[in-house]
């Protein structure tokens, strides 16, 4: 049987959440990942997803990544995986989100070591703090203390003075249980992160991310340098060279990076190590993607990480992607030795609102 490939289909899909996932900026009711399959003339066959949110990638939208996957999943046929390596490399530049969802596939097929589990891990998430009410916080933050989870994620940069309310109330929920990190998704101009990092009691903080637009370095240094918390950048990140410039600001501590980012488990590792070298702390993790990008960033964060993943998209869901879901417990990813996912192709075709096969 040939190694080459012998088809690539793709699919523009729409999956439910089960409550709403709200952001600074936005408010989630579903994801909409795209996703595709790799399969060989030998029978193998890999996956790979992104949810290409606009105004997070560079210049991608979900219009130009279906376009991307359209045009490459029609020309990498035929082709050996080699040789489609090599074509789509140059193209995680321009194109990482959508480039990468070919080259996980790639790699996938290929049974990446990064991939392997030959000895059960156990990868720790942390979990949203939906709850926007002050008095509804305390209820929320001890059913997700049960649950497991040591540390919580809280969205600010709605209003400056809510926010510093509102994590009050869960600082004082949490009373030492747990940890949480602040998110602004860069909704804060540089006034307002100021004041909002400066007057952040930092008990039980670990860090504040990205407190204002990902282009603005000026702005996010001037809040990471008044800041009584470390504070982290994301969506500023997009390879080597930011990470560089990020341990160059004072006050930043953390650097987050996501597969879709990087454009492959090669380089997410890379990344995640060179965060480390530079005396930084990486954090990994898509908290919009499916099971399939999640478990691929788990099994990466095994051996890069040692704080809790962000790759908590699958917990959102209505339905899980896998036939056999991925294991979950006490706020935990549980990964067996020799673990390996099997993709609810049904499921797939029922949430997409398009697909196109090339063969």
């Amino acid at each position: 049987m040939s190694t080459r490939i012998e088809a690539v289909e793709i699919y523009r899909t729409e999956v439910p959440l089960t409550v709403p996932y709200k952001v600074s900026k936005w408010t989630f009711t579903a994801f909409d990942p795209l996703i595709a399959s790799i399969r060989t003339g030998d029978g193998r066959i890999g996956w790979g997803e992104a949810t290409i949110t606009k105004g997070y990638a560079v210049d991608e939208t979900p219009q130009t990544g279906w376009a991307f996957l359209q045009s490459w999943g029609e020309r990498l046929v035929g082709h050996d995986l080699k040789e489609a390596h090599a074509l789509l490399e140059p193209e995680i530049h321009a194109n990482s989100h959508a480039a990468s969802i070919l080259i996980t596939a790639l790699e996938m097929i290929e049974r990446s070591p990064l991939l392997e589990i030959k000895a059960p891990a156990v990868v720790p998430l942390l979990v949203p703090i939906n709850a926007m009410d002050r008095d509804k916080v305390g209820a929320e933050v001890e059913a997700l203390i049960n649950e497991g989870f040591g540390t919580l994620k809280v969205k600010v940069g709605f209003d400056v003075e809510a926010d510093l309310v509102r994590v009050a109330a869960i600082q004082h929920a949490l009373n030492g249980k747990a940890t949480i990190r602040l998110d602004a998704n860069q909704a804060f101009s540089v006034e307002q992160g100021k004041r909002f990092a400066t007057a952040l009691d930092p008990t039980g903080i670990e860090l504040f991310e990205q407190p204002c637009d990902k282009a603005d370095w000026a702005a996010n240094a001037a809040v990471a340098a008044v800041s009584t918390v470390p504070v982290m950048l994301d969506e500023s990140i997009y390879g080597i060279p930011e990470i560089e410039r990020a341990a160059k600001v004072a006050g930043v501590g953390f650097v987050k990076v996501k597969l879709k980012k990087l454009g492959s488990l090669v380089h997410l590792e890379a990344a995640l190590k060179r965060i480390a070298e530079l005396g930084l702390t990486p954090v990994l993790g898509d908290g919009t993607a499916t099971d399939i990008s999640c478990w691929m960033e788990a099994t990466v964060a095994r051996t890069t990480i040692r704080n809790a993943g962000e790759n908590n998209g699958f917990l959102k869901l209505t339905a899980p992607v896998f036939k056999n879901p991925l294991p979950f417990s006490r706020g935990a990813i549980q990964l067996p030795a020799g673990w390996w996912p099997e993709i609810d192709e049904p499921y797939l075709r029922k949430a997409a609102t398009g697909t196109a096969l090339y063969r």
